[in-house]
């Protein structure tokens, strides 16, 4: 079976999206499919080109004009997916369904090629609000165009337990791990006067990072444990003003690190560090209860217990743990504490949990053997 997993965006090394696309690339390799993977390309001069197999095959040039070309000109990837005769794409949506996507599709289904498409996040109106005037227009013509995708699409694949999603029959799956590239944090000797939080994010309000920092701030004065908390990760620019003026209103500029992107060792040595991780806590803000976020399968991969608030199935009975309410109340640190204080797990045992159900191998199975009944 030959196929082709379409991003509509760069790959960065230190991007967690970037890492999970290639590990799903890889993961379908692993379960005998001859993948290609099509992405965008965009070099130091702001020049963008359609990539396949490694070469490229469009050139967008620079500018406004390239901007809006990658979203509308599929031409050129319709014909080299026909002309290697592929029995199916695999597109990562960027919500951003439009007229000129849809004939994509209806020229390959009419061709015999499969379209299955995924979701990262579903519902997602939510995140999509206040988002800059060029992916605003793109959003909105999504809302407008995802209706016909019920008749342009075979198969979405979700990481909820929706049957359906835009009147179309969905795959549920899980997000996971390569477990060949996620290494164990060290196994730390705890301490009395020092305990380190680590979230690793693309940080977004829906992360409720600010949460922990309202929480710190009532813990200081409760304790003479020292609780940093260090964030890993760029992201929305507003969301991360907003969390650093926090910071400097509760003076805990000496407590509340801002590392930006890492990857690599630099990556695994905060990890080496941290005792307890910070998933997300505000998931209720764009109006999702249930999610099978990466973030948790990544912490437990690393073997760190981890906090979040929304209702993950594949988690939420795990004795590493640690459950918050989905509302915008200030996170009990002394809770965090005294968790991770009876918690006697290992960093292994931990990574453990997954390893047999939460790999990308085992999750993209479930994949290719619809894509097999199609």
């Amino acid at each position: 079976m030959k196929g082709v997993f379409i991003h509509f965006f760069d790959l960065a090394e230190h991007s967690g999206i970037s890492k999970k696309i290639l590990y799903q690339v890889e993961a379908f390799k692993n379960c005998g499919v001859d993948i290609s993977l099509s992405y965008i390309n965009i070099d130091e001069r702001g020049f963008q080109t359609c990539i396949y197999k490694g070469s490229v095959i469009q050139d967008f040039g620079n500018g406004l004009a390239s901007k809006c070309a990658k979203w509308i000109s599929f031409n050129k990837l319709t014909k080299y997916i026909l002309y290697n005769n592929l029995d199916f794409i695999y597109v990562r949506s960027f919500y951003n369904t439009n007229p000129f996507l849809l004939k994509m599709f209806r020229s390959l289904r009419k061709r015999g090629v499969k379209v299955i498409m995924e979701y990262p996040t579903y519902p997602y109106d939510r995140e999509t609000k206040g988002a800059a005037f060029k992916y605003g227009v793109i959003f909105l013509l999504d809302r407008i165009f995802r209706n016909f995708l019920k008749t342009n699409v075979d198969r979405i694949v979700t990481f909820t337990d929706l049957t359906k999603i835009h009147g179309v029959k969905t795959i549920n799956i899980s997000n996971a791990i390569d477990f060949t590239q996620v290494k164990v944090r060290k196994q730390l000797s705890s301490t009395d006067n020092d305990f380190n939080l680590i979230g690793v994010a693309e940080v977004h309000y829906w992360h409720g990072f600010d949460r922990v920092i309202k929480g710190m701030n009532d813990f200081k004065s409760t304790s003479n444990v020292v609780v940093h908390f260090h964030i890993v990760g760029d992201g929305f620019p507003a969301d991360i003003e907003y969390l650093k003026l926090l910071v400097n209103d509760y003076d805990l500029n000496d407590r509340v690190h801002f590392y930006g992107n890492l990857y690599g060792k630099k990556l695994d040595d905060v990890f080496d560090i941290a005792q307890f991780a910070i998933a997300s806590l505000a998931r209720h803000r764009t109006g999702i209860t249930k999610i099978k976020t990466l973030k948790n399968r990544e912490y437990a991969a690393r073997g760190i217990p981890f906090i979040y608030s929304e209702i993950d199935e594949d988690f939420d009975q795990m004795p590493y743990i640690l459950k918050a309410s989905p509302d915008d109340t200030p996170i009990n640190i002394h809770s965090i504490l005294d968790f991770a204080s009876n918690l006697s797990m290992t960093p292994l045992e931990i990574r453990k949990t997954i390893e047999d159900t939460l790999s990308w191998d085992i999750q993209m199975k479930k994949v290719v053997d619809e894509i097999k009944r199609l």
